[in-house]
């Protein structure tokens, strides 16, 4: 067994004693109202904590890359969360709830999350996914909700890529449009992406690219 990195955590998940759980909502997603005492850095268990967590399952997705045409895969698509959150003082009126973003679906049951990376590439921008590369796997917001983000770089041919695409019947009205990766880096930049799994699958791309890009083209 390796040994244990010096920065990782004295405690796990046998560390938490979860008193009570129930269930406060269920519909489309879940609020689940956890009780419970962990272990404490000082020593000794803390007091009895009650926190509410927002289960709406496991995600993944993708940065699609086509290494040979030099270009990447983006979509734009509504929020409803990012309209929410506009309605803050932080966000002036110019700023859009149309989000610039990489492919992502929900992982259902019996899924693996390539399997995932695969059918949402098609549904959201129609493009046949070749091979992958695994970025991270990420805590989405751990402070409130369960969620987690396995990210992907895919490499596509994006020959002819764009228009709108999506699954009518779920309301998805998403627009396909490719960028070079510099004019994807410049954007990004100026701040025009703002979604937290576009900006880290593309600071992990900002440094791969080059080895990327001879591991994948075909010339």
């Amino acid at each position: 067994m390796d040994a244990k990195h010096p920065l990782s955590s004295a405690f796990t998940r046998t560390d938490v004693e979860i008193t009570r759980k129930t269930t406060s909502f269920e519909r489309y997603f879940r609020i689940d109202e956890y009780h419970l005492r962990h272990v404490q850095h000082a020593g000794g268990m803390g007091p009895e904590l009650s926190r509410e967590v927002f289960e709406r399952g496991h995600a993944v997705c993708a940065l699609l890359y086509d290494p040979d045409l030099e270009l990447l895969v983006f979509i734009e698509q509504f929020r409803v969360g990012a309209l929410a959150a506009m309605e803050s003082p932080w966000y002036g009126e110019d700023v859009s709830p149309w989000l610039i973003e990489i492919v992502a679906g929900i992982i259902e049951d019996g899924e693996e999350p390539v399997e995932v990376i695969r059918r949402e590439a098609i549904e959201e921008a129609g493009c046949k996914v070749h091979e992958t590369e695994l970025i991270s796997h990420y805590l989405v917001s751990p402070g409130g909700t369960s969620e987690s983000m396995f990210s992907f770089c895919g490499r596509v041919d994006a020959t002819g890529v764009g228009g709108i695409h999506g699954v009518e019947e779920e309301g998805e009205d998403i627009r396909v449009f490719t960028l070079s990766p510099e004019e994807a880096f410049n954007i990004m930049d100026e701040g025009l992406i703002y979604n937290s799994m576009t900006l880290i699958a593309m600071q992990w791309f900002r440094l791969h690219h080059h080895r990327l890009r001879e591991k994948w083209r075909k010339t």
